[in-house]
């Protein structure tokens, strides 16, 4: 005998299938009025929005912007047997390719023209050649003395009329059609491409992901209008979420990628309960009838699932970091228009036309049922094997947690065959690899010997970090005071830096601003390290050149690269607990329970210590898709927990048993979760095929979390039901 709803249960039910053909009509209306600023919404591809506003490293970096350009470079590289003669003169069709090359690349939009350098134009002093060529060894002319690079630094985005998307085409088609062909790298392709993987992929990968649901729903209920309503939930959210967001001036950001993924695991797993819940009441009563008792039983545990989760999400809005505070917004807000979706479309989409259609049981479900209902009495008749089993297993995983490391190597992101790995081989191994960076200090308006002194004993001491081929060093230093002696001494210093401009341009005002009276030395050091090598030597970079101009700062691209996870990370486990406290007091609130609010935390735990510890058994570094993965994960598995507390209350308010309470929770409610995983799992696997590797990592842990989470709901939670259900 089922329990009789609350009285604004009862009432709520009774408007959303009373007016039902009403509220689709509206809904379909709102989804047409958000379509079109919905497909208008844009992705934010700054490095920079991922800091905080005021970090130390970001604030550099933005100052080194105004104060020399940044070294945001675009470079071209190939290699030429016939490079130099044998008097290191370059040959004639050496010097023609490498002219021709840096010609085409001034004219290209997006580019300063007077900010290209290339050994051509280096190679024309009459003095010095031998010297010149050592300065600029690592740089623009490879250890080999045959692979050559042209330098070109990026126009500012608010100074050109042009995408940078535009820009990379037209520099690489330029270097394709190079001969002999070079390859283009530079840290902001490598950021272009990591977005551009993630845009591209998230589309593509998106729709096959949602044809693979559907044709799972399909075989789980073998029913048309089954498969396609769940779908329908979550695409319509999607739009509505991205409509307001448009509206609100919000972009979408690499944090907030997962959007897509996540809204999805939502409205399947929402769905997906009415599903079951509607199935087994409809072969008992009319569809009118059945549906009727589904929403009465559903409404509250959709509605604590839906606040828990976006009480969780909310939590992200303590964040500094403003993709993640805007991925708390995004989030909080789709996870709220799920239920909205689901109660305007459902009871119309259910009843109208064709209310006879019935979902059909799942292939192998009674033995699944049957299999659910053994784990029942397995978990109740062995409690002490099981406690130690999942003991064990969580002990196992945590040890993990001390193996994690961050990744840094951002050719890591990619496939090993992309153009993008290809090209940086090219640097790693002939150029001196592809981290340009820097440190940079106060100088006076205009040189004097003191000072170049002070300089060049700096840049002797950096060079002490210097290797070729050595982890943790660097490959180049590049101080001004380098280029200045390579021509005679006796010559007077205006003459000498008169000389070094016609030779190299762009040489001093790319290394020294004497207005704002600052100075910088250009450092280069290969990008496929990892995290620990790369911040040992910007820490001892700091040090040196500390040592010599207290003021002193390292910045870069490759700088903000080295501290970007960490930043991403730098509030999460505040976020965390904040989000782990806001669900405890929600179900207190909603069952009276501080133990039972504290005792629903527990299976939830145990999916992210699982996943984290799995990254570190297996050696899976923490990147840009999984630094949040514990906060994603919580906000997935509570809504399990919820539909499971509320589903065995249900059946001991009935007068079952704790047995029969479990038995039947396990065959009922467990089963809806066992199709919302088996269907979001395979969803999810889609994101196996993406080009960029963060994304595979987190569909595959988000995979591991969702089935941790169904472990811990189906074993964990029926053992501690024990300690607060004394009957």
């Amino acid at each position: 005998m089922a329990v009789p709803p609350s009285l604004w249960v009862d009432r709520l039910t009774n408007q959303l299938l009373t007016w039902r053909g009403l509220w689709l009509v509206i809904a379909f209306l709102l989804t047409a009025m958000a379509w079109g600023p919905a497909s208008r919404l844009t992705f934010d591809q700054s490095i920079e929005s991922m800091y905080a506003a005021g970090n130390s490293r970001l604030s550099a970096w933005a100052d080194s912007k105004r104060l020399f350009g940044g070294d945001e470079f675009v470079v071209l590289a190939y290699t030429d047997p016939e490079l130099f003669g044998d008097d290191d003169r370059l040959t004639d069709a050496a010097r023609i390719r490498i002219e021709s090359l840096a010609e085409r690349l001034q004219k290209l939009p997006g580019i300063q023209p007077a900010s290209v350098q290339h050994l051509a134009a280096a190679m024309q002093a009459p003095i010095g050649r031998a010297g010149i060529r050592r300065l600029l060894e690592g740089v623009l002319v490879g250890r080999d003395g045959q692979t050559t690079a042209v330098f070109c630094r990026l126009t500012p985005k608010d100074q050109t009329s042009v995408s940078r998307t535009e820009t990379y085409r037209l520099v690489r088609e330029i270097g394709a059609s190079q001969n002999p062909p070079a390859v283009a790298v530079g840290e902001p392709i490598q950021v272009h491409e990591m977005f551009r993987h993630v845009e591209e992929d998230g589309a593509t990968l998106g729709t096959v992901s949602t044809v693979l649901l559907m044709i799972v729903i399909f075989v789980l209920f073998r029913s048309l209008r089954w498969m396609v309503l769940p779908l329908i939930v979550v695409q319509v959210t999607l739009i509505w979420t991205k409509g307001l967001l448009v509206a609100s001036g919000m972009q979408l950001s690499m944090v907030s990628s997962m959007l897509h993924s996540l809204v999805t695991i939502i409205g399947i797993a929402t769905v997906m309960h009415v599903t079951v819940r509607y199935r087994y009441y409809r072969n008992q009563t009319d569809s009118t009838s059945a549906l009727r008792q589904t929403f009465q039983e559903l409404i509250v545990p959709v509605f604590w699932t839906i606040a828990t989760t976006a009480a969780g999400f909310a939590a992200l809005l303590t964040s500094h970091i403003q993709p993640i505070f805007n991925f708390g917004i995004m989030m909080t807000l789709a996870t709220l228009l799920v239920p909205v979706a689901a109660a305007m479309i459902l009871p119309g989409g259910i009843l109208l036309a064709g209310a006879n259609d019935v979902p059909s049981q799942a292939p192998a479900e009674s033995r699944l049922k049957g299999f659910l209902g053994q784990v029942t009495e397995w978990v109740e008749h062995r409690p002490t094997i099981v406690w130690l089993g999942m003991f064990l297993l969580t002990a196992f995983s945590a040890a993990g947690l001390w193996r994690l490391s961050v990744e840094t190597d951002f050719s890591k992101n990619f496939r090993a065959n992309s153009p993008v790995v290809k090209a940086l081989e090219v640097f790693e191994t002939r150029l001196g690899g592809a981290g340009n960076w820097e440190v940079n200090f106060s100088a006076p308006a205009e040189f004097d010997a003191e000072f170049l002194s002070k300089v060049r004993h700096l840049a002797q001491e950096l060079r002490t970090l210097e290797a070729v081929d050595a982890p943790g060093k660097l490959t180049k230093v590049i101080a001004v005071t380098d280029g200045l002696d390579v021509i005679p001494p006796f010559l007077p210093l205006s003459w000498r830096l008169g000389a070094l401009d016609r030779m190299q341009p762009d040489f001093i005002a790319s290394l020294y601003n004497p207005r704002d009276g600052w100075m910088r030395i250009m450092l280069r050091a290969r990008e496929r390290q990892s995290s620990e090598t790369k911040l040992k030597l910007i820490a001892d970079v700091e040090r040196i050149a500390r040592q010599e101009f207290p003021d002193a700062r390292t910045t870069g691209l490759f700088v903000l690269l080295t501290y970007l996870i960490e930043s991403l990370m730098d509030d999460q486990l505040s976020s965390f607990l904040l989000a782990a406290a806001v669900i405890v007091v929600l179900m207190w609130i909603a069952y009276g329970s501080l133990v039972l609010g504290l005792i629903l935390l527990i299976p939830n735990l145990f999916p992210i210590v699982l996943v984290i510890g799995i990254m570190g058994w297996i050696g899976l570094p923490i990147n840009i898709a999984t630094a949040m993965i514990a906060s994603v994960s919580m906000g997935l598995t509570i809504d399990s927990s919820i539909h499971y507390l509320a589903g065995y209350k249900d059946a001991r308010r009935r007068g079952l048993t704790f047995s029969e309470a479990l038995k039947e929770t396990h065959q009922g409610v467990g089963l809806a979760l066992v199709f919302s995983n088996v269907a979001l799992v395979a969803g999810f696997s889609v994101l196996t095929l993406s080009h960029f590797i963060p994304l595979i990592h987190f569909g595959v842990l988000v995979s591991v979390a969702m089935l941790g989470g169904l472990l811990g709901n189906l074993i964990l939670l029926p053992l501690l039901l024990r300690f607060v259900d004394r009957d």
